[in-house]
């Protein structure tokens, strides 16, 4: 999620409009607007301050990273074939596993 979509979200979980939220701020509505589209990318400051204006807050956390689809593509292509034969090789062996433990046929 990028910093227009954060302020915009804030904004219509308040149920401002984009010229209310800007009368909070003390901005102009057309910079509201142009955050709002990307053709403006604010401090994270400013993010904050545009959030709060709205009357919510913003909470951070650092969480372990959750390797996505894109990940895991980008790492099966720079693998050498060895590399992919033995992933495939421990994800069959993974999947025995599970059915020997749930009692399935083989």
């Amino acid at each position: 999620m990028d910093a227009g979509q954060v302020v915009r979200e804030g904004r219509r979980r308040s149920g401002l409009t984009q010229k209310r939220l800007a009368e909070l701020a003390g901005v102009s509505q057309s910079l509201i607007a142009r955050i709002e589209s990307g053709q403006v990318q604010p401090s994270f400051e400013r993010v904050v301050e545009l959030v709060r204006a709205a009357g919510l807050d913003i909470d951070i956390r650092v969480t372990p990273l959750d390797e996505d689809a894109w990940t895991m593509v980008e790492r099966g292509a720079n693998a050498t074939p060895d590399e992919r034969l033995d992933r495939a090789i421990a994800g069959v062996r993974l999947l025995e596993e599970g059915r020997r433990l749930r009692g399935e046929p083989a």
